[in-house]
């Protein structure tokens, strides 16, 4: 008997876009619900958990192209997008300089769980979350920049307004170590092609 966790001969492509696809999904219901408004500009969704643990459950290159697919199906007029918004107008908002940091993010977030897969330690959910840092540092710092420059905020306001972001993002941040360690002990050859 075999086990359903034992690593695939060869990864396909077939289950790399299965991946990507679902991932892109997840980034879609977790932009969706909940949807809590703090702000004129953005609600908190969980849309940071879904880009986050994209990238620390397919690593950079299959979790940037789930983000791409997610932000695709938006522009193109999917209601995929925080309150269900789509088109390209949201691209060019006020929120844009976050959807840009999603991009930067789940690539950052991909990176760290690459080398700490090649080091051994993708599932401790510690080290996934202090790699993560860096991640929601970028998604913040963007985000900020975009506000300033698309919502014709000062550099303090749009700081302000990304203030009440923060401890949900970190909390996000430390469900996506927890999740993704999970996972990479369930499935450990997931990354292993890509950190070999």
């Amino acid at each position: 008997m075999t086990s359903t966790t034992s690593a695939p001969a060869r990864t396909s492509a077939a289950v790399d876009l299965a991946l990507v696809s679902a991932f892109a999904a997840l980034a879609a219901v977790c932009s969706i619900l909940p949807a809590i408004n703090v702000s004129t500009f953005a609600p908190i969704t969980l849309q940071t958990f879904g880009v986050l643990l994209a990238g620390a459950v397919l690593g950079a290159r299959r979790g940037v192209l789930a983000i791409l697919l997610w932000l695709a199906l938006g522009a193109a007029g999917l209601p995929v997008f925080a309150n269900g918004k789509s088109g390209l107008a949201v691209l060019a908002g006020p929120t844009s300089g976050y959807l840009v940091g999603f991009v930067v993010g789940v690539a950052i977030m991909g990176v760290v769980a690459e080398l700490l897969a090649r080091r051994g330690q993708v599932s401790n959910p510690v080290a996934l979350f202090a790699g993560g840092l860096l991640a929601v540092l970028v998604i913040h710092v963007l985000g900020i920049v975009g506000l300033h420059l698309r919502a014709d905020l000062d550099w303090a306001a749009a700081a302000t307004v990304d203030g009440a972001f923060w401890i949900g993002d970190l909390i996000k941040l430390a469900a996506t170590a927890v999740v993704a360690a999970a996972v990479h002990r369930a499935f450990p050859w997931l990354l292993r092609r890509r950190a070999a």
